[in-house]
């Protein structure tokens, strides 16, 4: 759930959806709170570059961490 909320964010950001919308500012705030650790991990020049790599490495960790505990729960 919570890598689907910050894929969520990076495909609004990719598709320029209006962030003056409820619900895309919504979005963009949970994510960027999900997100908070990893976002200035990297910088890069292109904005989009650092969106996608800087909210995308949080996701990648939710998901991983996410299989190991559904994996743990699994053989308990």
């Amino acid at each position: 759930m919570l890598a689907f909320v910050i894929g969520l964010w990076i495909l609004l950001y990719l598709l320029e959806a209006n962030q003056a919308n409820g619900l895309v500012d919504f979005i963009h705030d949970a994510a960027s709170w999900l997100a908070g650790w990893s976002y200035d991990l990297f910088t890069f020049s292109r904005e989009w570059v650092q969106v996608v790599v800087g909210y995308g490495v949080a996701a990648v960790a939710y998901l991983l961490i996410g299989h190991a505990v559904a994996g743990w729960l699994y053989r308990r």
